[in-house]
């Protein structure tokens, strides 16, 4: 179940290329790694990091209950929506502290939420959504995120000024959109008809698939003003991995020994946050990396 944590997390637990950019042969980029957990969490899952520093995400408690949590320096602020169980935040605005993530209502379905001045939100989604996750923010407030509708089907969604917008890779089987910048630029990932998930750049106009080279499914996470974006990909394997796209390249080097990692959201201080697995079956311990 570990392999699919990050992104039934991404989901809100939803549902369990043409275009090539250059694999990194040389270490034209340096990574400073520090591990930041929850202090007293079973297991730490960061989701997004604004450009002060301030991290967000899920962390499991001793009981196992999943809560989000805002972690600036060490002043923590643990999050549990009011209308359900199993809060994680997703994401938190590059210059800003509103933030966006999901729950579980007392019906077992996920819903999305907007966080702002200690006052949740819904995100439900589009009218005849059953469910819904909200994943990325941006400065302007606007938030991107994932539904069911009312057929069971999985679509990626685009709230803006109060008006949502559906957003569906062509010739996907499922789509979610996962962050969103002040520019507009939208990544998201989606399921194939082979069974595998790819990743795309969305401008508003196009779908410009961007996937890991050589990973069996790459999910796009994590996007910033710059136009890096962060993945966790999957091997041949079926293991998780961590990378970066920074500058037209990719760099696949972030924890690589790890039998599980995943990089979430970055700033645009050339800093991202993810998690990983130090050996098997232990704890998932989050982390913050710079990188220049």
């Amino acid at each position: 179940m570990k392999n699919c944590r990050r992104m039934a997390y991404i989901l809100g637990c939803l549902f369990v290329t043409l275009l090539f950019a250059r694999a990194a042969n040389a270490p034209k980029v340096t990574f400073k790694f520090v591990k930041v957990n929850v202090p007293g969490a079973q297991q730490t899952e960061p989701g997004g990091i604004n450009n002060k520093g301030t991290m967000v995400g899920g962390f499991y408690d001793g009981d196992g209950v999943l809560h989000g949590y805002i972690l600036a320096g060490k002043t923590l602020i643990t999050l549990d929506d009011p209308r359900g169980s199993n809060t994680a935040v997703s994401s938190i605005q590059y210059n800003g502290s509103d933030l966006v993530g999901s729950y579980t209502n007392p019906k077992g379905n996920s819903v999305g939420f907007f966080y702002k001045a200690g006052q949740f939100t819904d995100i439900v989604g589009p009218k005849g959504s059953i469910a819904s996750s909200a994943n990325g923010i941006n400065d302007t407030g606007q938030i991107v995120g994932s539904y069911v509708g009312p057929k069971g089907n999985t679509f990626g969604f685009l709230l803006s000024k109060g008006i949502y917008k559906t957003l569906i890779v062509p010739g996907s089987k499922a789509t979610s959109a996962s962050a969103i910048n002040n520019a507009g630029d939208i990544v998201l990932f989606w399921l194939n008809g082979s069974g595998a998930y790819e990743s795309s750049l969305y401008n508003g106009k196009t779908y410009q698939t961007l996937n890991v080279p050589g990973a069996a499914s790459s999910l796009a996470l994590g996007l910033n003003n710059e136009g890096d974006i962060t993945y966790q990909w999957y091997d041949s394997n079926g293991v998780s991995h961590a990378a970066l796209y920074h500058q037209g390249l990719f760099y696949k080097g972030i924890y690589a020994a790890a039998p599980y990692a995943y990089a979430g959201g970055v700033n645009d201080e050339s800093a991202l946050v993810g998690a990983y697995e130090p050996t098997v079956v232990a704890p998932i311990n989050g982390f913050e990396a710079t990188y220049q």
